[in-house]
C-alpha cells in the first residue's frame, strides 16, 4: 500500500509512523524496500542488515545445490557462519522485516530434471527452512522459519520450476521471483504463468539488454502479471554492474515513472555489502 511522505520530496528515505524506512518517490509516495543479503562475509551480519531500520525485506542468498542428485542440498552464504543465521531471522522477523529464503542463483549446482527432483526438492525446503519437520532432514537455521522461497533461477533449463512452485503455494508458502529484464525471463515463463508469486523482483543487471532502465521492459513485466507486486531491483555500486544508476536518477527520475504501475511495490537492492559500502539507500 502507497503512503505519503512526510518529509520534502528531497528526502531519499523516509520513516512513516514507526514502518521501516522506504524509498521516497518524486511524487511523495514510498515504496517497500528490500535487500539481498549473503553473497559477502564482510557486509555483516544478519542481524546487522536488519537493525539498519532500512529493509522491510531481506533476502538469503542462496540455497544454490539441489536437483542433480538426489538428497543432496547446499546452501552457499560465502562465508557467512550457518549457525549464527536461525537467530537472526527470528530477531529481523520481530523487527517486523520478512525474511525469505533464495533459491538458484549465478552459481552452484542446481537443476530439476524431473518431477520427483520437483517434489524432492519441496519436501526439502518445507521440512529444512519452512513449517514441516522430519526425521532426519536437517534444519540449519534450527526452528525458524523463513517467510518465503525466492526463486532467483539463472542458469539451466526452465523445466518443472512450475512444479516446484506449485507444490510450495499448495502448502501456504509465500512465493517471490527474481527474474532478468528483458521480458519475457525464458527461465521463469512457465513457473510464473502458474499464478502462485506475490511478487517479482526484475533485475536491471546481468542482462546484456538491459543496460540502462529498461522503460518498456517494466510496462511488460507490470502488465504481464497484475496481481503480483513488482519491485525494481538495482544495484548499490558502480563497481557491480553498468546498469548502476546514480541516487538521484533512480529516486527523481525512475521512479516518477515505474510508481505510476498500480502493482508498483518499491526498490530492491543488490546487494548487501555494496550498499553499505556505497551507502546507496542512505544510512545516517
Amino acid at each position: 500500500m502507497k503512503m505519503k511522505a512526510l518529509l520534502p520530496v528531497a528526502a531519499m528515505l523516509l520513516l512513516v509512523s514507526g514502518q521501516l524506512a522506504a524509498p521516497v518517490t518524486a511524487d511523495g509516495y514510498v515504496g517497500q524496500l528490500a535487500v539481498f543479503w549473503g553473497r559477502h562475509k564482510e557486509e555483516g551480519s544478519l542481524r546487522e542488515a536488519c537493525d539498519t531500520g532500512r529493509y522491510n525485506i531481506v533476502v538469503i542468498t542462496f540455497y544454490n545445490v539441489f536437483g542433480y542428485q538426489r538428497g543432496r542440498y547446499g546452501l552457499d552464504f560465502s562465508g557467512h557462519p550457518v549457525a549464527a543465521v536461525g537467530a537472526d531471522i527470528k530477531h529481523c522477523q520481530s523487527k517486523g522485516v520478512q525474511v525469505l529464503l533464495s533459491i538458484g542463483g549465478q552459481g552452484g549446482e542446481y537443476s530439476l530434471p524431473s518431477s520427483q527432483s520437483a517434489s524432492d526438492v519441496a519436501d526439502n525446503l518445507w521440512n529444512a527452512y519452512l513449517g514441516g519437520r522430519r526425521a532426519g532432514v536437517p534444519r540449519p537455521f534450527g526452528d525458524a522459519v523463513v517467510d518465503g522461497i525466492d526463486f532467483f533461477i539463472d542458469q539451466g533449463g526452465a523445466d518443472h520450476y512450475e512444479q516446484l512452485a506449485r507444490q510450495l503455494h499448495g502448502r501456504g508458502v509465500l512465493l517471490t521471483a527474481t527474474v532478468r529484464c528483458a521480458y519475457p525471463d525464458s527461465r521463469m515463463e512457465a513457473a510464473l504463468a502458474t499464478g502462485v508469486f506475490a511478487r517479482i523482483h526484475v533485475r536491471i543487471f546481468g542482462d546484456d539488454q538491459c543496460t540502462m532502465f529498461p522503460k518498456d521492459a517494466w510496462e511488460k513485466w507490470a502488465a504481464a502479471y497484475p496481481r503480483c507486486t513488482v519491485f525494481l531491483t538495482v544495484v548499490a555500486s558502480p563497481e557491480q554492474d553498468e546498469g548502476y544508476m546514480f541516487q538521484k536518477d533512480l529516486y527523481y527520475g525512475v521512479q516518477q515513472f515505474i510508481d505510476k504501475e498500480p502493482n508498483y511495490g518499491g526498490i530492491a537492492i543488490w546487494d548487501r555489502y555494496y550498499d553499505k559500502k556505497a551507502n546507496y539507500s542512505g544510512e545516517g
